[in-house]
């Protein structure tokens, strides 16, 4: 089977990439010429070739798409925070939106498989969510947010009307690999033990639900064979908080843990300060102010829907984070 994958050069196209590849499929990966393509595997293997193009140039993604019969739509710009964020709906809803086009204009594609994410399901302050609650649409602590519950709207009014779509919803991506802005836990957890970040991020109000890169990636794989169109389906692992991360972390490592708790008011205020150097020398914070809106909610979601019917088994954060530490320590990035 010959599969695109687009946003290929990113932190999930990537590892996705080389699991088809593994799987026995024909891959092409969509990418930029300007993309950093050490995360795909050797341009070298007969069962991967590249094509070259943007997700927001339409000529391009249909080049692309010729003699493909599956689509992975991973492409997205993923940030807190940008400059300019009418890109986020360029890049996050327009692309999306050239995706359907292009499944229209081309005879072969037989399934699309999009990746979304769990901010586009919504924020869960108290309980756990499961693929029945949808955005309220309301109140965003994002731009990036509110660009993937608009393209959330999409699709579903795209499976609406027959197009053959199936809808993942990852969690908070983590493990080895490249340490793009999609593996923000490696980020963190760099700051943490390079004294950095000195502290607990709050008091543990905030909840995200956690999810090791090869199990999203056999997600992916599971939902082409086994997802069903129009389906939503989201792909988390554990439910935490940072602080339980943290301690997680100090208790891998054999370190201590932080002894006192770093405010919100202070990150917050941190946030605002990183925005204003940001504008001025251009280079993204991985802290900014709306980075501490979403600190200020719960993102807790179930999986039960995906262990049912696609067999998707997440390892805990435990074992996820016994393996990440350790190569992130291979990479002279930590060290315990």
């Amino acid at each position: 089977m010959k599969i695109l994958v687009t946003g290929a050069s990113g932190y999930l196209g990537g590892h996705l990439c080389r699991a088809l590849i593994a799987d026995g499929h024909d891959v092409r990966a969509f990418v930029r010429r300007s993309s950093n393509l050490s995360g795909i595997g050797s341009v070298a293997d007969s069962s991967l070739d590249l094509a070259y193009g943007d997700i927001t140039d339409l000529p391009s993604l249909l080049l692309a798409c010729e003699g493909c019969d599956v689509i992975f739509h991973t492409a997205a710009l993923v940030e807190p925070w940008l400059p300019d964020p009418s890109r986020f709906f360029s890049v996050n809803v327009g692309g999306l939106r050239n995706i359907l086009e292009a499944f229209k204009e081309t005879k072969t594609i037989k399934k699309i498989i999009y990746t979304s994410s769990f901010f586009a399901i919504g924020s869960t302050d108290g309980y756990v969510a499961d693929e029945k609650q949808f955005h309220q649409g309301k109140v965003f602590c994002t731009e990036y947010e509110k660009s993937k519950a608009v393209a959330d709207k999409v699709a579903m009014d795209a499976a609406a009307n027959g197009v053959p779509i199936i809808l993942l919803y990852p969690g908070v991506i983590y493990g080895s690999g490249k340490l793009t802005t999609g593996n923000i836990l490696a980020h963190i957890l760099v700051e943490r033990f390079n004294g950095r970040l000195p502290g607990y991020i709050g008091y543990g109000n905030d909840t995200f639900s956690f999810v090791y890169i090869d199990d999203l990636v056999s997600g992916h794989i599971a939902a082409m064979h086994k997802g069903r169109f129009g389906e939503r389906y989201i792909l988390s692992g554990e439910n935490a908080s940072f602080m339980q991360v943290f301690d997680i972390a100090a208790a891998i490592t054999k370190t201590n843990k932080p002894w006192f708790h770093i405010p919100m008011w202070a990150i917050e205020i941190y946030g605002w300060v990183s925005v204003f150097f940001a504008r001025l020398f251009g280079k993204l914070p991985l802290i900014s102010y709306p980075t501490v809106r979403v600190l200020r909610h719960q993102w807790a979601y179930s999986c039960e829907k995906a262990r049912d019917q696609l067999g998707y088994h997440p390892r805990s954060l435990n074992e996820g984070m016994a393996e990440m530490l350790p190569w992130l320590k291979s990479l002279g990035l930590i060290s315990f």
